[in-house]
């Protein structure tokens, strides 16, 4: 079976963002003064073939320990299709 895992890798909260503070601050100078904070990640799509649910979740969740984000600074969300 195939599915689609949508993960999305976001900076640890406790940790300062610079490119959402950047970003923050352009949107500040534009006049959209009514956003209060930025945070920037990313977000991947991996379709994964896996015999059931289980085996893609677990799939991704190595993706993403092992490469797609670093523990240390992020943290990740799994959903899965």
């Amino acid at each position: 079976m195939m599915f689609t895992a949508r993960i999305n890798v976001m900076p640890l909260r406790e940790l300062l963002d610079p490119q959402g503070k950047a970003v923050a601050g352009a949107l500040e100078r534009l006049g959209i003064g009514q956003v209060r904070e930025v945070r920037i990640g990313k977000h991947m799509i991996l379709k994964i073939e896996a015999s059931g649910p289980q085996e893609a979740r677990q799939i991704a969740e190595v993706a993403c320990t092992r490469l797609l984000a670093n523990p240390v600074m992020e943290y990740f969300e799994i959903a899965l299709d």
